[in-house]
């Protein structure tokens, strides 16, 4: 009987090794197919000449990804400004002020902001955000806008990983031991001190990493960004101004442009540099979080 356990074991240990070896393959295997087909248009232009060029006229194979790259950052970073603040003090307070009864009550309800479809929140952008910035925000700082802009991609973007980076920083504050919270208010501290000098000195480590999480997730989102940012294949000068993110033109052009060989590379060229990003941020965030689970320990 002894022997058939461990027979069992060692079978089932190699199972799961060749799951995971076939998990972890699927994103190699991914990021080699997007490579191999963006070869045709690496081939045809330079790496620098790509990323650089502002020129987008595919019929005339000249592909420059520079506005696409910029709305990209423009939305990324305008929905990270105005998420993490927000997201921290929501997340200071659930964790350190709020009663039991208000944490159970509140956390449901702002979970239930991740299972929404993202198209719902970019038609809320559009019935919502793009008229309050179209008829009441914007012609205090410029002559004309139609509303869509990376303005409104970031708000409704930023609505949309308010979640993730609650949850991630609610459980960083509880990570954080409560003798050292007690320590501070032992020796006179007020509340909101111990949260200054202690709850927020200890998460760095941890809001870091919830950021950069909120930054990989912010690139990738397409739909409800899509909807709302105008899809004008031009460097933003304002937050006013019109933006062109990589997955919107992504997903706007891949299904009718896949006969024209180029065209073809050059969409797929631009996931390469959506998943060699996301990548990049993720392997980021999780060292930071593996760094913060092993000081714990």
């Amino acid at each position: 009987m002894k022997n058939i356990r461990l027979v069992k074991d060692n079978v089932f240990g190699k199972i799961f090794f060749t799951l995971t070896i076939l998990s972890i393959s699927t994103v190699v295997f991914l990021g080699i197919g997007l490579y191999y087909k963006s070869i045709p248009l690496l081939n045809n232009s330079s790496l620098w000449n790509l990323l650089s060029s502002s020129e987008w006229k595919p019929f005339k194979e000249a592909f420059g990804f520079y506005p696409f790259i910029m709305g990209t950052l423009w939305v990324t970073a305008i929905s990270i400004v105005i998420a993490l603040p927000l997201s921290l003090f929501t997340a200071i307070y659930l964790s350190e002020y709020a009663s039991i009864r208000i944490r159970k009550t509140v956390l449901p309800l702002i979970e239930l902001l991740s299972g929404i479809p993202p198209v719902l929140f970019g038609v809320w952008g559009v019935l919502v955000i793009i008229p309050i910035i179209q008829d009441h925000l914007a012609p205090h700082f410029v002559e004309f806008t139609t509303g869509y802009s990376v303005l409104a991609g970031g708000i409704v973007l930023a609505i949309m990983i308010f979640p993730l980076i609650i949850s991630i920083l609610i459980e960083v504050f509880d990570n954080v031991p409560q003798e050292l919270r007690d320590a501070s208010l032992s020796v006179g501290a007020t509340k909101w001190q111990t949260v200054k000098k202690v709850l927020l000195r200890k998460s760095v480590d941890g809001i870091v990493a919830a950021t950069v999480l909120a930054i990989s997730r912010a690139f990738g989102e397409t739909i409800a960004v899509l909807m709302v940012c105008g899809n004008l294949a031009q460097v933003p000068n304002s937050i006013f101004d019109s933006g062109y993110p990589l997955p919107a033109l992504i997903a706007n052009n891949y299904g009718e442009m896949m006969s024209i060989p180029m065209y073809d590379s050059a969409l797929m060229f631009a996931a390469l540099l959506l998943f060699v990003i996301i990548f990049l941020f993720n392997a980021i965030a999780r060292l930071i979080l593996f760094r913060i689970e092993k000081s714990n320990n």
